[in-house]
């Protein structure tokens, strides 16, 4: 339990990716604190970790909504008093052609995907950094480096999520604050759009191929920084 007496928040712990993060981080020893929009999704996720003998905090929240991101960061200062790893893992996939990709939609994931995370790095900040050690993850995409037919609009999210993580290491590293992207190919999620049947499903990543990477970069020596992690299927065909 390398993460014990560690206190983690995750955005979008409801399912998919957050999810399977949440779990393995409350696993190896870490305090975990769910947040997402939807109450019942984290409920099952906290049951989910106390029937492996552990504990989480669910703390619902819209993190589309500023006010909503500062009542939950006061709830985490109020209840653990210290904050050692924020994975930003909510995000949200809208997929057309630009010249139908409506404003509301690109609107919808910028807000999560890229206001939202600055917003709660934001808040978390002056906490680690008063601590002079923390972990900010932020759960990026290949799509943050490659172009694709009808994601022009998630692309740039997410490219977007890169410039933003690179320059946020090189400030807070002075910190003992380490910040690492983590960037998938396709997950086996709800998250990505309809595809027909795959002979291959069983080579396609699992939300816990993720989680291990998550961990595999926090529990590496205080010394030492995965600042990019690059995750895409071995062998795909």
């Amino acid at each position: 339990m390398k993460l014990k007496g560690q206190v983690a928040l995750v955005t979008g712990s409801g399912r998919g990716i957050g999810r399977a993060v949440a779990q393995k981080l409350s696993f190896e020893g870490a305090d975990v604190i769910l947040t997402a929009r939807t109450l019942k999704e984290l409920e099952r996720v906290r049951m989910e970790i106390e029937e492996n003998g552990r504990k989480a905090t669910i703390i619902q929240a819209d993190l589309t909504d500023a006010a909503a991101i500062e009542t939950l960061f006061s709830e985490v200062s109020k209840n653990y008093k210290r904050l050692d790893i924020l994975i930003n893992n909510a995000g949200i996939g809208r997929f057309a052609p630009v010249k139908s990709l409506t404003a509301a939609d690109f609107d919808e994931m910028w807000n999560l995907n890229m206001r939202a995370l600055f917003l709660c790095t934001q808040k978390a900040l002056p906490i680690m950094e008063k601590q002079k050690s923390g972990a900010i993850v932020n759960i990026s995409s290949l799509a943050g480096k490659n172009a694709f037919v009808n994601g022009a609009g998630y692309a740039a999210t997410k490219w977007a999520l890169m410039g933003f993580s690179k320059c946020l290491m090189l400030e807070e590293r002075q910190y003992n604050i380490r910040v690492i992207t983590v960037c998938p190919g396709s997950v086996d999620t709800s998250f990505s759009p309809p595809e027909p049947k795959r002979d291959n499903a069983d080579k396609i990543l699992k939300p816990e191929d993720v989680a291990d990477a998550v961990y595999a970069a926090l529990v590496l020596p205080e010394r030492a920084m995965m600042s990019e992690i690059d995750l895409r299927p071995t062998n795909p065909k």
